[in-house]
């Protein structure tokens, strides 16, 4: 499997992925939204998009579907309940599908509500597993649940499904915020020396070749695993003191969204 992370360098900060097969020559177009891209990156490599994923229904992910439709002919893989709210989807997808690029390339589909309830999240297959998570995992942070979503049903997701997947795993993201959420960490857990150290680098990082975490390093420096923390609680409950000296998981991670909507 070959991934390339395109930087769209718009106000959005998105980032749209190619995931190819190495034999055919076959690749997998997940959120193109910067069609124009995506389109040239795929001619550059000598590939030919066969299918686009979109994670969700929010025009920064679909919005370059009919562009890259009318190009290349691709199908349109979705959630089964957004085909609604996607025109051009084709392909209804839920827990469980397999997407399959050319000979070598498997990618696992995770429901993964929160963001929005018609969110897919897939994962390859391999022996160094990759997680492509849109608006669900961010680099150091979480997705935000304002049009569409359920903060409740986010916890869930991190819980049940992100939180119990290898700790390898790459993490691609859909968008650049690792910056702004690694404040976010150290205003939550100020003495969180790993996010203290990665801060200055990102900031300076080369966008067009973005650092890549892993699982065990969002378990570090990204705050809403960090649900047991002394540090984060103490924190917590200095801006919410009706809280319990020691809250549940599920309240912490609720008052850490709260806060992250209006920080």
């Amino acid at each position: 499997m070959i991934v390339e992370q395109i930087w769209t360098a718009n106000s959005g900060r998105n980032f749209n992925y190619l995931v190819a097969c190495s034999e055919t020559g076959e690749a997998l177009a997940i959120d193109p939204l910067d069609h124009e891209k995506c389109l040239s990156r795929a001619k550059a490599r000598g590939w030919t998009i066969t299918r686009i994923l979109n994670t969700h229904e929010h025009r920064d992910h679909t919005g370059g579907n009919a562009q890259m439709v009318a190009a290349t002919g691709a199908k349109v893989l979705a959630h089964a309940n957004a085909k609604d709210r996607i025109p051009e989807m084709t392909e209804g997808l839920r827990a469980g599908d397999v997407i399959k690029i050319g000979r070598t390339v498997e990618l696992e589909c995770l429901d993964t509500p929160g963001h929005t309830m018609s969110h897919i999240c897939v994962m390859s297959r391999g022996d160094t597993p990759a997680l492509f998570c849109g608006d669900t995992l961010f680099n150091a942070g979480a997705g935000n649940c304002h049009n569409g979503g359920h903060p409740d049903e986010l916890y869930n997701t991190f819980v049940n499904q992100l939180a119990r997947l290898p700790e390898n795993t790459l993490i691609y993201p859909g968008h650049d915020y690792i910056a702004r959420n690694l404040g976010f960490t150290l205003d939550r857990e100020p003495d969180n020396a790993r996010a203290k150290a990665l801060l200055p680098q990102v900031e300076q990082q080369d966008t067009n070749r973005p650092l890549v975490t892993t699982l065990a390093l969002e378990r570090e420096i990204n705050t809403f695993f960090r649900l047991t923390s002394p540090t984060v609680i103490r924190q917590l409950r200095a801006v919410f003191p009706d809280l319990p000296e020691n809250p549940d998981a599920r309240t912490v991670f609720l008052k850490l969204r709260e806060l992250r909507n209006k920080w």
